[in-house]
């Protein structure tokens, strides 16, 4: 039987309001450093200087250290095409280096481009017992490098599990007597490794590392990095704007006092997954995505009844305006503006890729459903076994809706069969779920769960194996690597579909930065300013 909670409103909690106030509404973005033509014109010369590199640079190791660079500094993009050339031609060539880190380097560099490369590639690295040489603990960058790659590793590749904590371990030890820049690579590798980091994180700073320590360094591919940066900073501020003042407007026609007002965070995830200028439809189309995700979530975690939340998921689950007139006014806003934005979505679309939008409104419709169960569970004090629990709530976490999302816009690039994949919640798209839910899970433990929100995969795993929280901890910590050995195989089983891997990949390297420590950079996002400074508000001196 329901609790007396199906018919009293819920009392919301008090989120923070915004860390922007109205900065990014009433911002004008500030004149570039240079004229934009001369930028663009420098940068277009730029690049078939450094393009020319690939031809130029004749041994592997030259080749693979200048496809490490460009991905470092974020302008791989640019040179899509030489890298994967350059990539498929090492995968096939002969190998034999008694360097670590140009061994590492090439496992992680293939891998990351979906070609197979085995873990026997580090065993002359190793003693015949299987143990790693001592002699490797006097390189340090080797050891660095070792690290990252073995972050790499699927399911079932028990040697390159025993290289992260070798390598950790030393990492550890050496950290601090390291001088800087590589102290600086260590400690952000220890915390997240570069595989799993976003390209525009790592980028901020590797441009202000790479002429510091490089051998090989080259003005002309830094000088890159920086024009190209700042061109694009300067396009996702006008895109800020514009995206704040829709939010303004919205919020104003909804009045939805209980929700948590974060579209700059909403922007930020979107721009994680693609920041290039080419893609300035599909971050605009998902960051409001994001958005309406997000008020769904609070209103069915925060404030509606549960009768509410039934009637609300009645009406999206049919789309249909005639569904809204058991809804209380709030909600009858609220639902009408998500049927208008979705309109607008698909008019945002060529006619012969409008169908995509079903695909957006079928997630959205799904995800409803998996928080209505939520809502059932707080509201009738039900507490679900722990299988049952990540059933529901790896769904809710909203990286199949997201992961759909991220297609819709994209382009012709994106076929039936990409939307089917995503849709189908396989893979890379189902373990990012883990990721999300179980370090969201980890960070809403550490800091206390809100009362109002159903019990989380930690708590069901605390009571059902009457276990401590640390073992829990541990466990959850677990599942989540497991899901990373789950995406990192994802790169080798759909090659074919690889571009779209990696920016699905993107959301759980999203998580890995907001919920860096156990946090939750998402809800309590005033620590998070100044990361967000970074990318969206101070340029890159030239």
């Amino acid at each position: 039987m329901a609790s007396s909670s199906c018919t009293a409103p819920k009392a919301a909690p008090e989120f923070h309001p915004t860390v922007w106030g109205d900065f990014f509404i009433n911002y004008e973005p500030q004149p570039l450093q240079r004229p934009e033509k001369w930028m663009r014109e420098r940068s277009d010369q730029l690049r078939k200087d450094v393009s020319q590199l690939f031809d130029a640079f004749v041994g592997v190791a030259e080749k693979m250290n200048l496809v490490d660079m460009l991905q470092r500094l974020g302008i791989d993009h640019l040179f899509e095409e030489e890298i994967a050339t350059t990539l498929n031609t090492i995968h096939g060539a002969e190998f034999d280096s008694p360097s670590l880190h140009d061994v590492a380097l090439r496992f992680r560099l293939l891998r990351q481009q979906g070609l197979w490369v085995s873990s026997d590639v580090f065993n002359k690295f190793k003693h015949r017992d299987g143990s790693f040489i001592i002699d490797i603990t006097n390189d340090p960058k080797g050891l660095l490098s070792l690290y990252n790659a073995a972050n790499l590793l699927t399911h079932n590749e028990e040697a390159l599990q025993e290289a992260i904590l070798f390598s950790r371990h030393h990492l550890e030890l050496m950290k601090s007597n390291l001088k800087s820049p590589l102290a600086e690579q260590v400690s952000r590798a220890l915390q997240i490794p570069l595989s799993r980091n976003l390209k525009r994180v790592e980028a901020l700073s590797y441009i202000l590392e790479y002429n510091v320590h490089e051998q090989t360094y080259n003005p002309s591919i830094l000088e890159l990095a920086k024009l190209d940066f700042n061109l694009l900073q300067h396009i996702h501020q006008r895109e800020l704007k514009t995206i704040t003042q829709w939010w303004e407007d919205l919020s104003n026609d909804i009045g939805l006092y209980y929700i948590r007002d974060r579209i700059v965070e909403c922007y930020f995830w979107s721009y994680s997954m693609y920041f290039e200028e080419e893609y300035t439809r599909a971050r605009m189309i998902l960051a409001k995505f994001f958005m309406l995700t997000s008020l769904l979530d609070d209103t069915y975690d925060t404030h509606a009844t549960l009768e509410e939340c039934r009637n609300l998921n009645v009406a999206i689950q049919s789309w249909d305006e005639s569904d809204i007139s058991v809804l209380p006014d709030y909600l009858k806003k609220f639902f009408l503006k998500v049927m208008s934005n979705f309109v607008e979505f698909e008019n945002e679309l060529e006619p012969h890729i409008r169908h995509r939008n079903a695909y957006n409104r079928k997630v959205f419709q799904l995800l409803s459903g998996y928080y209505l169960q939520e809502a059932e569970w707080f509201h009738h004090n039900y507490i679900p076994s722990f299988k049952e629990q990540i059933e529901v709530s790896v769904m809710s976490a909203g990286i199949q809706a997201l992961s759909v999302c991220i297609l819709v816009g994209m382009g012709n690039i994106v076929t039936e069969e990409t939307l089917e994949w995503a849709i189908g919640n396989n893979d890379a798209v189902r373990a990012g779920g883990e990721v999300a839910r179980f370090m969201d899970d980890m960070a809403a433990f550490k800091n206390g769960r809100n009362k109002l929100d159903v019990a989380s995969s930690v708590e069901c795993y605390i009571k059902e194996y009457n276990v401590t929280s640390e073992v829990a901890l541990a466990k959850i910590g677990s599942l989540v690597e497991d899901a990373w050995k789950t995406i990192n195989q994802a790169h080798i089983d759909r090659r074919e579909l690889l571009p779209f891997v990696h920016r699905v990949t993107n959301l759980s390297r999203s998580m890995a930065i907001l919920f860096l420590d156990k946090r939750d950079a998402y809800t309590y996002s005033k620590d998070f300013k100044r990361t967000m400074e970074s990318h969206f508000v101070k340029p890159i001196p030239l």
